[in-house]
């Protein structure tokens, strides 16, 4: 995909007044429909389909802004770079409250990074905060354990969402580990009042 700008064909201090002209004038131009060779007509659609991302994003404060910062940072070459990059961009987007972005995100840093627990474990955390969700949340978290069984933390996060899906002798045992990795862990205290489990 070329450079929002670019394919405006306007500079990065246009105004937004400038980039509805801009966008309006190619988007006469260069419509599909004006095409009947169907090879023309599909490069128009895809060219048409980018121009309308493009003035989407710049014709909006926030998503410009945020589109003017990704032009700087450096793209992520490697597989455990890109998965990196998705995993601490996850963090941010969980916490402004777009959960199925930030899921897209935690999907993407367990894709390229798939030895990692620590993205297991977030997506796990993601993942039990969508209902129907849990049984995958589960094995997110259970994959973490496998990588990492000595995160204690991790083990707490699978009795939550056990205990949601009604498999409290699971919860039990996962609180239980829970408790002998980190016996004065007062979120692992928490989560067994929570419960109902009470400490082992």
């Amino acid at each position: 995909m070329a450079d929002y700008y670019e394919l405006l064909g306007i500079t990065s201090t246009a105004s937004e007044a400038q980039v509805r002209e801009a966008y309006a004038r190619l988007a006469r131009e260069k419509h599909p429909d004006r095409y009947t060779d169907p090879a023309e007509k599909q490069r128009a659609q895809t060219f048409f389909q980018d121009l309308t991302t493009a003035f989407n994003t710049l014709r909006n404060p926030r998503s410009r802004q945020e589109y003017d910062e990704s032009r700087y940072r450096p793209k992520p070459r490697t597989p455990e770079e890109i998965a990196r990059d998705a995993f601490e961009r996850a963090q941010p987007t969980l916490e402004g409250g777009a959960l199925e972005e930030a899921v897209t995100l935690l999907r993407t840093a367990v894709h390229h990074a798939p030895g990692e627990a620590v993205y297991h474990a977030a997506l796990g955390r993601a993942l039990a905060r969508v209902p129907s969700a849990a049984r995958e949340a589960v094995v997110e978290l259970e994959k973490a354990i496998q990588l990492a069984p000595r995160i204690a933390g991790v083990y707490a996060d699978l009795a939550l969402v056990l205990s949601r899906l009604g498999l409290r002798l699971r919860a039990q045992k996962a609180l239980e580990t829970a408790t002998r990795l980190a016996p004065h862990d007062a979120r692992i205290a928490r989560v067994a009042a929570e419960l109902g489990l009470g400490r082992p």
